[in-house]
């Protein structure tokens, strides 16, 4: 997906000195990130920062978050052919842009019906067929596509929503921030039958997770 060659050169930059240098491995992600024009998932008078260490504004109070986090996210998961992921609070649609170089399938939901809209457009002008972009909230995630083996969240509610979790196929990932004032990003593995392993990566900072709230 050739978009001349500052773009090209830029990537090369960001992936060299921002993930690889930071311990990112996984080759087929680092070709992911390799790929994918990050700038034309920012707006266009941000796009001279979209290669930068640090996350852009998308408007609606979001942002995309700085390569590393997404590229973390994206090797804790795990994302591999045959999968299908979910891509919950896609924003500006980059993270589904990635999962979809890595996975079968990728569902992408987001509470915000604007920026769903400019993320399923950015996907289908870039030829990412295999992504289903559709307004939807963490809270209820996507239950007509589950199971997934691949969940990521971009945004951090204080607890995890429980429909996440129920959509999560055995042998899936989930990575999601979690937290209000101090916030953690967390994995969750889940292994047979219900039984999860939850695993605490790092200290992270990601905006609120909006929409609905917990059950019950």
């Amino acid at each position: 997906m050739s978009d001349g060659s500052r773009e090209e050169r830029a990537r090369a930059i960001m992936v060299r000195t921002q993930l690889e240098a930071r311990g990112v491995r996984d080759p087929r992600v680092l070709e992911a990130f390799g790929r994918v024009p990050r700038h034309l998932f920012v707006p266009e008078a941000l796009r001279d920062a979209a290669y930068e260490d640090h996350p852009v504004a998308i408007g609606h109070g979001q942002t995309i978050s700085q390569p590393y986090i997404v590229a973390l996210m994206t090797e804790l998961a795990g994302p591999r052919e045959g999968e299908r992921a979910l891509d919950v609070g896609t924003g500006s649609g980059y993270q589904a842009a990635i999962l979809a170089e890595l996975c079968d399938t990728v569902v992408a939901i987001e509470v915000l019906p604007a920026l769903a809209a400019l993320a399923a457009r950015r996907l289908e002008a870039l030829r990412y067929d295999n992504v289903t972009v559709r307004v939807g909230d963490a809270w209820v995630g996507a239950p007509e596509h589950a199971p997934y083996d691949v969940i990521i969240a971009a945004a951090a509610p204080a607890e995890v929503p429980p429909a996440l979790l129920e959509q999560l196929a055995v042998g899936g990932r989930l990575v999601i921030p979690l937290g209000v004032a101090a916030q953690e990003l967390v994995l969750f593995s889940r292994e047979r039958g219900s039984r999860l392993r939850r695993e605490t990566i790092t200290g992270v900072r990601f905006v609120p997770m909006v929409g609905g709230r917990p059950r019950g």
